[in-house]
């Protein structure tokens, strides 16, 4: 049985944009992209989780650090390189939880976790107009799991 987290160790360690033998993922998602990227002739140059990017936690009511799943840079079919940040996550995760008739524990946490991502999406989205990237939030539908 494979582990939800561990680390990743590439085939093509020169495409990894970072220390190839330092590669983490946090979920079998994530590793599922890592091999992606890693196998794929149209990435150029990928890495995971080592770009900051500073937002408001309203939350805690504090200026965090948030670092997206990934970092992709994608060589497209008329030979120009689109760089995407990636964020992946459980479709759930990203629509607003819906109000249970008795607001339980893990609705509170949810509805957390809802309003936390909001602000690092938020965050993220501005980071990539200013730095000429596309944020893109990947579900299991893009990666194909069901």
């Amino acid at each position: 049985m494979k582990s939800y987290k561990g680390k990743f160790k590439p085939k093509n360690p020169k495409k990894y944009m970072g220390n190839p033998n330092n590669i983490i993922y946090r979920s079998l998602w994530e590793r599922k992209f890592l091999i992606y990227c890693d196998l794929n002739e149209n990435v150029i140059g990928y890495a995971s989780e080592e770009i900051p990017i500073r937002y408001y936690d309203p939350t805690t009511k504090k200026v965090r650090r948030y670092y997206p799943d990934m970092f992709v840079k994608i060589k497209q079919k008329n030979g120009s390189i689109k760089k995407l940040l990636i964020e992946i996550k459980p479709k759930k995760q990203t629509v607003e939880p819906k109000v249970p008739k008795r607001k339980t524990k893990s609705y509170l946490y949810e509805q957390l976790t809802y309003i936390k991502n909001q602000s690092k999406w938020e965050a993220a989205r501005e980071f990539c107009l200013d730095n000429g990237l596309e944020f893109k939030i990947m579900t299991e539908d893009d990666l194909g799991i069901k």
